[in-house]
């Protein structure tokens, strides 16, 4: 066995006739167990919440989504659509109409978004997730499904035939309006609310949805104009394949977007938030480590004795430093992994027995992943490696003398 690991061993192990020495020693390696489980812990939280925050775009986002490079809308002929039927790995796809609306109801206003799907949208996105009351309108009728923030905000009820929704868009065109006459201004259509859909609350106040051809003629759109095609993928289909056959289909430049794309400005917040949340946790870990630094130190007066005497018998400065740098590793190590374990033990806790709960119906959501217990042990590792270090280096001439 290696001499320096051995008597390092024996020092992490063995008790100090100094019972100061012991109980410093003690409070460094708890210090070291308490904030590795923490930290697991809260990168295991943020996990949680950032699942639980992105839930809605399994739900509510396509796999992909094609939309203008420039401009509102694009072009798609009966050609283009047979074609893009044909291409191996898409299952279906829908073809939407989205435009800026002004909703309006007994003296209540409100500015939302009308997003006319076709009969398919059912089939790309999880229609049966997100209706929260009544039903999803019937095509070429006038109904919409309105977000519960916007049923909330405008105080509606479903199904009332007495009191029409008003939905209003300016007409297309540059010539003049009359100003004291809203007719010559707004395409105007009145509407019942058939549902309710409820995603999270920007997304309940966003949209109105409608039929396709109801959302057209309300924005005077030529047939062959759409706003973006949302489509699903086979679980089996190759994403890069998917793209390169649809831009072939595009002669005009079009985005293609994943789920990530479509909600980047979302992703790059919660990615920021990860990193802020591991660099402040990172920080205690670094306060906790000083206490190893003053444990080593301690042990390295304590022992000095022990230590002249190794040096008499032949060890040299480098082999005696390496005794206490293989001390402070270890027991950064090991409490690391036991910090590790403990944390594995609460988080699983939490999952079988949801003892924190955000609301009374809520509980605080947590995910194990193994990356999170990659990070933890690298991370005290690494600063476990780099504080014994510094302690070692307390280790001189001057004390062999």
């Amino acid at each position: 066995m290696n001499f320096s690991f051995y008597i390092a061993k024996r020092y992490l192990f063995s008790k100090s006739s100094n019972n100061a020495i012991n109980i410093i020693t003690g409070i460094a390696a708890i210090g070291v167990i308490v904030v590795a489980m923490a930290l697991f812990i809260v990168l295991s939280g943020f996990s949680g919440l950032k699942d639980f925050s992105l839930q809605f775009t399994n739900v509510f986002d396509s796999d992909l989504k094609i939309i203008p490079e420039s401009g509102k809308t694009i072009t798609f002929s009966e050609a283009q659509r047979q074609q893009l039927k044909n291409i191996e790995g898409i299952e279906t796809f829908s073809e939407i109409i989205e435009e800026r609306i002004f909703l309006h109801y007994k003296g209540k206003n409100h500015i939302a978004y009308i997003k006319g799907v076709d009969s398919l949208y059912g089939k790309v996105t999880q229609l049966d997730s997100i209706m929260y009351f009544g039903q999803w309108f019937t095509p070429h009728e006038h109904q919409v499904v309105v977000g519960l923030s916007t049923i909330a905000k405008l105080s509606m009820g479903v199904n009332d035939y007495t009191n029409l929704l008003e939905l209003y868009v300016p007409k297309p065109g540059t010539g003049q309006l009359n100003a004291l006459d809203p007719s010559d201004a707004f395409n105007k259509e009145n509407v019942v609310v058939s549902g309710v859909y409820s995603v999270n609350e920007d997304l309940d106040a966003k949209y109105v949805f409608s039929d396709l051809e109801f959302a057209r003629k309300l924005l005077t759109l030529d047939s062959s104009k759409i706003s973006s095609i949302e489509i699903k993928l086979l679980s089996t289909a190759y994403k890069e394949n998917v793209r390169s056959e649809i831009e072939k289909i595009f002669p005009e430049k079009v985005l293609l977007k994943n789920r990530i794309q479509q909600n980047d400005a979302l992703y790059k917040m919660l990615n920021a938030e990860n990193l802020a949340v591991y660099l402040i946790a990172t920080l205690v870990v670094i306060i906790a480590l000083f206490n190893v630094i003053g444990s080593i130190i301690m042990m390295v007066l304590d022992k000095r004795k022990n230590i002249k005497t190794l040096y008499n018998m032949g060890a040299s400065l480098q082999e005696i430093r390496r005794i206490f740098f293989l001390q402070g590793t270890l027991m950064t190590v090991l409490g690391g992994v036991l910090g590790i374990l403990l944390g594995i033990l609460a988080v699983l806790a939490q999952l079988k027995f949801e003892f924190v709960a955000i609301t009374s119906t809520l509980p605080y959501p947590v995910k194990m992943e193994l990356i999170n217990v990659v990070i933890v042990f690298v991370t005290i590792t690494v600063l476990g490696i780099i504080a014994s270090k510094i302690a070692s280096s307390r280790v001189r001439e001057k004390l062999l003398a």
